[in-house]
């Protein structure tokens, strides 16, 4: 009977270690096979000509956005278990959102696709440090991933597999655990826009190394919230698209441009859910974002507190004062500038850049070629010691047999 007992016990434990072996070596596969990059790098903005996102803008159709709140799913093991998709819909639009669309894990949610405004998106991965996207227009759900930690390579490699699948990919929170360093924004590729403003991190600093590069990344601003029930968690940032209509190919059309802005809306704690929807009814208006003769000239229908002008390597280049109106003079050495409009009630606009280019389009982050050399001696190196610690386990296990037999 001890026996049986003690063999039961064997395979209890034994099953789980096989299953985690397994696991661990399948993801250590994963690490070896990467391809390994050599990254050309950027260069600033340069061209005669200024583009503006904003050139056509129509004070009337801005509509308010977000693109990353989690949904029950996988049978409540991630974030956002207690949240229905009729809940989440029903508050997003009870404080003035427009398009809601719900970024589940791993998954593409399907609420409300029949309506023409509807946006498949996801939010992918499943890394420890965290480092996640915004799939928007997604096609189909990628689960390849780095779980562990992720070196410039592996996340070059993901944006590389997932930018055939979704029309548009946000680097979620990049400032979450680290989850993209700044350095990383001067090398990367393949990718859309950045996640700048979420609940959890703000990453102006990682938007400006991108922007800095040479490479015209777009932002979004997402509550994230994992508790709709919360009024400390939603409401408290979206993205302002200027479209004339919601359908879904214009909302993408709109991120792409960059004819958005990200939104911070300030958050009173303790603050009920009645109060906030009070507060949040009604935001600021951008009535125009122009350039004229080389001046970026804004001007908006509520007061404002203060305009910071931000410049190549975040530079704060002019703080411009209180009214309804505010410009900067765009020098011949000034590659991209952002503006921060921070109004009286505490509400800050995040606009998009203007830059400078050649006409066409402002140019992209140069993709990144794979070193053959580099990535067969990593294949090498790596299978050779995976090899070896094999072949030693089974050694070990075969001794220590031998030594129980004896």
């Amino acid at each position: 009977m001890i026996s049986l007992i003690s063999k039961i016990f064997k395979y209890i434990f034994l099953v789980p270690g096989t299953l985690i072996a397994f696991l661990l070596l399948i993801f250590t596969l994963k690490y070896i096979t990467c391809p390994v990059y050599t990254f050309p790098g950027g260069t600033p903005f340069s061209g005669s000509k200024i583009y503006n996102p904003y050139e056509n803008l129509d004070p009337q159709s801005w509509h308010k956005g977000n693109f990353q709140v989690q949904s029950r799913a996988w049978a409540g093991i991630t974030s956002g278990r207690g949240n229905s998709n009729e809940d989440i819909y029903t508050i997003y639009k009870n404080l003035g959102y427009d398009i809601i669309a719900t970024s589940d894990y791993q998954r593409i949610n399907r609420f409300k696709e029949n309506d023409p405004s509807y946006v498949p998106v996801y939010e992918h991965g499943y890394s420890i440090p965290k480092t996640h996207q915004v799939l928007i227009g997604a096609k189909e759900v990628i689960w390849k991933d780095y779980p562990f930690f992720q070196t410039i390579h592996n996340k070059q490699n993901i944006l590389n597999k997932l930018r055939q699948t979704s029309e548009l990919t946000f680097l979620a929170h990049p400032r979450l655990r680290n989850g993209y360093l700044v350095e990383d924004m001067r090398l990367l590729s393949h990718y859309d826009g950045i996640e700048v403003l979420n609940n959890y991190r703000t990453s102006p600093v990682h938007w400006d190394a991108a922007l800095s590069a040479g490479n015209y990344v777009t932002i979004l601003s997402n509550d994230d919230a994992h508790d709709i029930t919360n009024p400390n968690e939603i409401g408290h940032h979206c993205t302002l698209l200027n479209t004339a209509d919601l359908t879904g190919e214009s909302i993408k059309k709109a991120l792409g441009d960059g004819n958005s802005i990200g939104v911070k809306i300030w958050r009173p704690i303790g603050e009920t859910m009645e109060e906030k929807i009070e507060r949040t009814k009604i935001l600021p208006t951008l009535l125009s974002a122009s350039v004229v003769n080389d001046t970026f000239l804004l001007q908006t229908d509520s007061l404002i507190r203060q305009v910071r002008f931000i410049g190549q390597n975040s530079d704060t280049l002019k703080i411009s004062g209180t009214g309804y109106s505010a410009f900067y003079k765009i020098e011949k050495n000034d590659p991209y500038i952002r503006a921060e409009i921070e109004f009286t009630n505490r509400i800050t606009f995040y606009l998009n850049p203007v830059c400078r280019y050649n006409g066409i389009a402002p140019s992209k982050m140069a993709a990144p070629q794979i070193d053959l050399y580099r990535t067969w001696l990593l294949r090498i190196i790596g299978f050779a010691t995976l090899l070896f610690i094999v072949i030693n386990w089974i050694y070990i296990r075969k001794k220590r047999k031998k030594q129980q037999m004896a």
